[in-house]
């Protein structure tokens, strides 16, 4: 019996991205986002989902990817690692996607554009290519 994993699909810039499903809150349209000072350039500032104040990260900023306009696709992923929540902007949000444990190669040694800690693996799909992100690195403050 292969493992498979649930994972939701997302895109940045022209690349597809992936991350488990049991760390997926929600899935949010873009709603107002209060600025925060004096906190990293890659954190938006936080937004008041459902009565709980949630800190933003910019995921084109994170990695280091050339900003552009939020439009009508660009969601935040709302998710959970270590007991604090946090949205993530995205370009837009995919798709949720079975993969099994057998599609998932380690990362490879140049990854060139995203500092590979982030990086947990790449999973093939047909004519796919995901990178499945490591949740705490993404967001662990440096």
């Amino acid at each position: 019996m292969t493992q498979e994993m649930k994972v939701i699909v997302f895109q940045l810039v022209d690349k597809e991205y992936a991350i488990p499903v049991n760390n997926v809150q929600s899935i949010e349209k873009l709603i107002h986002i209060t600025r925060v000072p004096r906190v990293s350039s890659y954190i938006k500032g936080v937004i008041n989902l459902r009565g709980v104040v949630t800190p933003i990260v910019d995921l084109r900023k994170r990695f280091n990817l050339e900003e552009s306009m939020y439009d009508d696709r660009t969601r935040i992923i709302i998710v959970s690692d270590k007991g604090r929540e946090v949205g993530l902007i995205v370009d837009s949000a995919n798709d949720v996607l079975d993969l099994s444990a057998d599609s998932i190669e380690p990362q490879p040694e140049v990854v060139g554009s995203i500092e590979t800690d982030f990086i947990s693996g790449i999973a093939k799909l047909e004519r796919r290519l995901l990178t499945l992100l490591h949740l705490d690195k993404v967001l662990e403050e440096n």
